[in-house]
């Protein structure tokens, strides 16, 4: 049960680098410039993943449970009370999905390279990928022995189960945070009602709508349920289709910071100037990581100063086919 599992959650991962692949190449051959981690440049994709976090929250925390009965598909029952691969295979394309904001700093010379081959090439590199990251679930499922290693179950299950809610809290309110970067404190309240509206309709399906209770109760459950997140995503899908307000270079609070371009930095190389482009987005977890670590440094700053460096960046939260071309050149 293990090496299935295992193998099901490899498969998941292998099979998004594909889907992954497919796509990237498919937009190149489109004409659009494309780089990894994309798909968090769409506001609608942010706040879906953000969603997507909070209602796994509320069921880490227990305010209600997806059942056995949903994860089922018709002649997939019986096998899936003893094996559930299809969770397993979810779970191993989700991973994929939220790890590109970290995996991008290790992937990026294969990925810079992978972007500009042919097919073959191109899902070599991504299959090598995705083999990498299944690596470790494909050993711990095949020495399931390791497995006594772990502590026995008990009560803090639960309690570990309950406190592992928190990070996807944190986890929704970083992408509301980066929704915020594209679309503006509108979009941002947007997702908050959102995110109400799911956890209210969430709660009703998990109170009134399991087992044991009456039928009458159920459908009402059922409906109050349906009408929340229908309206969680409707809001959700509004608000992050909204007309994003400019991003320029006071966005992070940095008046010295230009916003970048090829003529701006000619302009200062021909005169004379050094400078420094820090290529980033609000959705890149090591971006960030720099900038608070490393570039707001007072040493740095005052290196910065004591060299007279032009410093400019270039914000790559949204699409923008020039950061993404000057990307691929480097």
């Amino acid at each position: 049960r293990v090496r299935h599992g295992a193998g099901w959650f490899a498969l998941g991962v292998i099979v998004s680098f594909w889907l992954l692949a497919a796509i990237l190449l498919a937009l190149r051959a489109g004409g659009a410039a494309v780089g990894w981690g994309f798909q968090l440049q769409s506001p609608v994709f942010v706040a879906a993943m953000g969603l997507l976090f909070v209602a796994i929250g509320l069921s880490l925390s227990g305010a209600y449970e997806f059942g056995a009965s949903l994860t089922r598909i018709g002649a997939l029952d019986r096998i899936d009370e003893r094996h559930p691969a299809w969770s397993s295979f979810a779970s191993g394309g989700l991973a994929v999905l939220v790890a590109t904001p970290c995996t991008a700093p290790f992937m990026g010379p294969a990925l810079g390279y992978t972007l500009t081959q042919p097919a073959p090439q191109a899902f070599a590199v991504f299959t090598a990928l995705g083999l990498g990251m299944a690596a470790p679930y494909v050993v711990l499922g095949c020495l399931p022995g390791w497995l006594r290693l772990l502590p026995r179950p008990g009560r803090w299950m639960e309690s570990l189960r309950q406190f592992l809610a928190f990070p996807m809290y944190a986890a929704a309110a970083w992408l509301a945070w980066v929704l915020g970067k594209q679309g503006g404190v509108d979009a941002v309240l947007g997702f908050a009602i959102a995110a109400i509206l799911l956890a209210a309709g969430l709660w009703a399906w998990g109170r009134f709508g399991q087992r044991g209770v009456r039928a009458g109760s159920r459908g009402l459950a059922a409906l109050a349920a349906i009408a929340c997140i229908g309206g969680a995503l409707a809001l959700a899908w509004h608000g992050a289709n909204r007309t994003p307000a400019p991003l320029d270079a006071t966005v992070s609070g940095d008046v010295e910071w230009q916003p970048w371009s090829n003529e701006r930095l000619a302009a200062a190389l021909a005169a004379g100037e050094p400078v420094f482009v820090d290529f980033t987005a609000a959705w890149c977890v090591t971006c960030q990581a720099n900038k608070l670590m490393v570039l707001d440094a007072d040493s740095v700053r005052e290196a910065f100063d004591a060299h007279g460096v032009r410093l400019m960046r270039a914000d790559w939260t949204r699409r923008d086919p020039a950061i993404t071309a000057e990307l691929a050149r480097h």
